[in-house]
């Protein structure tokens, strides 16, 4: 599995070796990586990914995050059980020393759980119950994943490197078909904030595709935190206007990295952003461009941020 995500700072991966190929890559010249979550940020909000990608600004970890950091944790592990033990209690007890070793590994977070911020104690109750919730969506006992917490990488033919991790890959036995999971510890999002969910869905599918030459049969979100699962059967249709849809989102990160021109993008997630202080949107004034004298090449993008 990959490292975990630091939450107490702008997080940052290992570069892959895609990024660390100074030649063509079976030819094509590689432009550049994007993973769903930094194509997400542009689209929300220019100013957001220059801050994450290139200023590197630091985030406030939270509760709310950690929380998604420890359930997918407990979730992966509970699959290297044997499939009768795989049972609400034994995901309860997998809980706390996941938290343990989350803890041993990053001592900060225990700075979440001040005076002034959530009680522990409280804050494992509700991972508890978003643990219990997944066993009404899916038996895990009658479930064999072929991947957990997958990396996948493609090069696509423009060059652009297109990489994330998938939460589960299921592999049906007798007819190879692909069902790619995702495991969400918030809630379903209302129908007009659903595009970007699926979105992150459809890049997954195309760098499975490429990577393979089958187009996933099933696309599924497991959403915990209200106890929905939704899926969407993707066609080669849908994953090609992806593929031109992240092409031209490359085209723009492009043109902003030279010019410097990051326009700010009020939106519903605004009331959660780290960098109001740093908005025109809010009164703020953004830090110097880092790349004013000279842009260069763009920051290879990862899952968690530049690297």
């Amino acid at each position: 599995m990959p490292s975990l995500p630091s939450l107490t700072g702008s997080g940052q991966e290992a570069p892959s070796p895609a990024e660390l190929r100074s030649t063509p890559v079976d030819g094509i010249d590689v432009l550049g990586a994007l993973s769903p979550s930094r194509a997400s940020d542009f689209m929300t909000c220019p100013l957001l990914y220059r801050y994450r990608t290139i200023d590197r600004l630091p985030e406030e970890p939270s509760a709310d995050a950690l929380r998604g950091t420890l359930v997918h944790k407990v979730l992966e592990d509970l699959f290297d059980l044997p499939s009768p033990t795989r049972t609400p209690d034994q995901a309860r007890d997998l809980l706390v020393p996941t938290w343990d070793a989350l803890l041993a590994a990053e001592p900060g977070l225990a700075e979440l759980f001040t005076d002034e911020g959530p009680d522990v104690a409280e804050w494992l109750v509700s991972c508890r119950t978003v643990l219990d919730r997944y066993f009404t969506l899916e038996d895990p006992r009658r479930l064999e994943p072929a991947e957990r917490e997958l990396y996948v990488e493609t090069v696509l033919e423009s060059g652009l490197t297109l990489r994330g991790y998938v939460d589960r890959l299921d592999v049906a036995p007798a007819t190879g078909d692909l069902r790619v999971v995702d495991y969400k510890t918030g809630k379903a999002p209302r129908p007009e904030y659903a595009d970007e969910p699926l979105f992150q869905m459809k890049f997954y599918a195309l760098v499975l595709w490429r990577l393979r030459g089958v187009v996933p049969r099933r696309l599924q979100l497991v959403y915990l935190g209200s106890g929905d699962l939704l899926t969407y059967d993707p066609t080669e249709t849908d994953l090609l206007r992806t593929e031109r849809k992240l092409l031209a989102l490359w085209e723009a990160i492009t043109a902003a990295t030279g010019s410097g021109d990051w326009r700010p993008k009020r939106g519903p997630l605004c009331g959660w952003c780290d960098h109001q202080a740093f908005c025109p949107e809010f009164g703020g004034t953004p830090p110097p461009y880092p790349l004013a004298e000279n842009p260069g090449p763009l920051p290879v993008v990862g899952q968690n941020g530049p690297v």
